[in-house]
């Protein structure tokens, strides 16, 4: 049975005709995520941060059918340029959710995985699980088919942007 405590995970990838260092860009792009997303409206960094680093920390504005708009506080928790870019969602010790980007050099480009992990911390998620514990199962496993959804755009994006000729 796949459950919330459980935390479970997704992951998808792709091949793109481009190093490692001209995909970093896309990857990183925290806004280009938002313009991307059925459910991500906006970002916008905080606490003086303009970009990513390690310990940078972003707003998030969201929207889903299920449960309305809210916003999320993220904080990079991994950054190692051009490989690994990663971030937790709320509170980094127990986090509603965490996010890698990361990048492996094969050939003359690069496969680039895009990973979540739902949980431990509390979440929208756990609202709808709590309304139906019967159906806590299913809703885990349409979560992680809408994360899934939305990988496979960022990564069709950010292969798209990388893999145009350089002017």
């Amino acid at each position: 049975m796949m459950r919330y405590a459980d935390s479970p995970s997704t992951d998808l990838q792709t091949y793109v005709d481009a190093p490692p260092e001209r995909v970093w860009g896309p990857v990183t792009d925290i806004h280009l995520m938002a313009e991307i997303s059925q459910e991500l409206l906006s970002v916008r960094w905080v606490d003086g941060s303009a970009g990513p680093c390690l310990g940078a920390r972003f707003v998030g504005r969201n929207r889903h059918e299920a449960v309305g708009e809210w916003e999320t506080t993220s904080t990079v928790i991994d950054y190692e340029r051009p490989r690994v870019f990663a971030w937790a969602v709320e509170d980094i010790e127990r986090p509603a959710a965490v996010w890698r980007f990361t990048l492996r050099p094969e050939g003359a480009g690069t496969v680039v995985t895009q990973w979540v992990r739902i949980g431990p911390g509390e979440s929208g998620l756990n609202i709808v699980i709590d309304r139906r514990p019967d159906l806590e199962e299913r809703i885990v496993a349409g979560r992680l088919s809408v994360f899934r959804d939305g990988m496979a755009a960022n990564l069709a994006r950010i292969k798209e942007l990388c893999e145009q000729p350089v002017s």
